[in-house]
């Protein structure tokens, strides 16, 4: 037992022992009962605090995916597309999660081999109230349920993310298929490889403590691979194509950066002085992302735009996510406007000059954000520039590690993406008639609409 957890749990556990081990004065001496090796593990490592945090983590980011992130994705549509993108979300929610508990979390945080777990906790076997979490990257222990559900929310969000890029396009069956498969063959394995302690890229020194491999990038990469195989849009270059709604986009923004305080902050895994600076960071790189968006903006076309200011917050919380528990809070704000910047470049030149539809920017905002943010970590970690420093550091070698990191994400997420949706294609097929495509998927594929007159 480490000082750190002795003084926090054993000590008023000792303490409170002592006092009820006292009797009352005059009364006989009972015997005490033996506690259950189970509670006495659960009271010397297990603190109320870190439990209540991570419930409350676990809940913030369920609001970023339903609703947030599905009234984002949900403005920026078509309206006669507005209600597919919002089952699309909480279908996909509700799925992910039924995987996770079935084999998910097994694959992804038990021993196997440095790219993939085994089956031991399949079906969340062998797992009580009583467990605890070995948290290994964290070096914490906590309930291995409320761990379970932490990472559940995460493996949920991860695919949702990604079908932003072939928004209006794809049929709902596929779109389900999908998931199930890319959070199978993609997500549980680059999740395993970067937050296990047997995994490829923990070994290699990677450092991400929030997803922006894991997360942000797979999604990127998953989402420009799907939209250039799906195809564009019917109409798109030639006709207008503009967000039905955004409000509904602005709501969905901010309840992004409302739910990634505990997507952030939540993978700490325990409320303490690291936390409260992951969470400065996660505010400050935003703060920065928004301006430094609006500003480039208002440069290059002659007005800052609402859409550009949401926009900029989630590069900016993209970006702030591997590095939000390594990054000093001023160097938080220096990545959150190149991040702004570099993601405003592809959303706009690069996209145009390749032609790619990615309906809601998932590649341009989430993989380049996430790219940024990835390799970014290895410099910002440095203790000259404020960070918080590994051992033996040196920053041509994290750079190095992390941009390792980027290329296995992209490699793997990107090719075995393709394979699921050639294999989809085959299957069951990936786009709906011109027919129904030109109608909307609200009333063709789920028989009603958003609204109605």
């Amino acid at each position: 037992m480490t000082f750190k957890t002795w003084t926090r749990a054993g000590l008023p556990a000792l303490l409170a022992a002592a006092a009820l081990a006292l009797p009352a004065l005059g009364q006989p001496v009972e015997a005490p009962a033996a506690a259950s090796p189970a509670v006495a593990a659960a009271v010397s490592t297990v603190n109320k605090g870190d439990v209540s945090w991570m419930m409350t983590s676990t809940v913030l980011v369920l609001l970023m995916t339903v609703p947030g992130l599905a009234l984002f994705y949900g403005g920026l549509v078509r309206a006669k597309n507005m209600l597919s993108v919002l089952m699309q979300v909480l279908t996909i929610t509700a799925v992910m999660m039924l995987v996770w508990a079935l084999y998910g979390y097994s694959l992804a945080f038990t021993s196997g081999n440095a790219f993939i777990g085994g089956f031991e906790k399949a079906f969340l076997a062998g797992i009580t109230a009583d467990s605890l979490a070995d948290t290994f990257t964290k070096g914490v222990q906590i309930p291995e349920f409320v761990f379970i559900a932490f990472q559940m929310t995460f493996a949920a969000i991860t695919p949702a993310l990604a079908i932003g890029a072939f928004a209006e396009r794809m049929k709902f069956p596929a779109v389900i298929l999908f998931a199930i498969l890319w959070g199978t063959f993609v997500y549980f394995p680059i999740a395993h490889m970067v937050w296990f302690s047997e995994g490829y890229l923990f070994t290699l020194g990677a450092l991400d403590f929030a997803g922006g491999t894991v997360v942000h990038i797979n999604a990127g990469i998953a989402g420009l691979v799907g939209c250039i195989i799906v195809g564009k849009r019917i109409g798109y270059g030639k006709e207008q194509l503009p967000p039905h709604s955004l409000a509904f986009t602005m709501v969905g923004a901010s309840l992004l950066w409302v739910g990634w305080f505990g997507f952030n902050v939540g993978s700490n895994l325990e409320a303490n002085g690291l936390a409260t600076l992951v969470m400065v960071n996660t505010f400050l790189a935003t703060a920065g992302a928004v301006v430094g968006w609006l500003v480039i903006e208002w440069i290059v076309r002659g007005k800052p735009s609402m859409l550009g200011g949401a926009s900029g917050a989630v590069a900016g919380l993209v970006a702030i996510t591997p590095a939000c528990g390594a990054s000093g809070p001023m160097g938080a704000i220096v990545l959150g406007i190149v991040a702004a910047l570099v993601c405003f470049f592809f959303c706009t030149a690069v996209k145009n000059a390749l032609g790619y539809d990615d309906s809601l920017d998932v590649f341009g905002v989430h993989g380049v954000g996430g790219i940024i943010g990835a390799i970014g970590t290895g410099i910002l970690v440095s203790p000259a520039l404020g960070g918080a420093g590994v051992a033996d550091y040196s920053m041509g070698h994290q750079v190095w590690v992390q941009t390792q990191a980027t290329i296995v994400t992209l490699v793997w997420s990107g090719v075995v993406s393709a394979i699921i949706f050639f294999v989809l294609n085959i299957v069951v097929g990936l786009r709906p008639s011109v027919e129904v495509e030109r109608e909307g998927l609200d009333i063709n594929e789920h028989g009603e609409r958003a609204y109605h007159s």
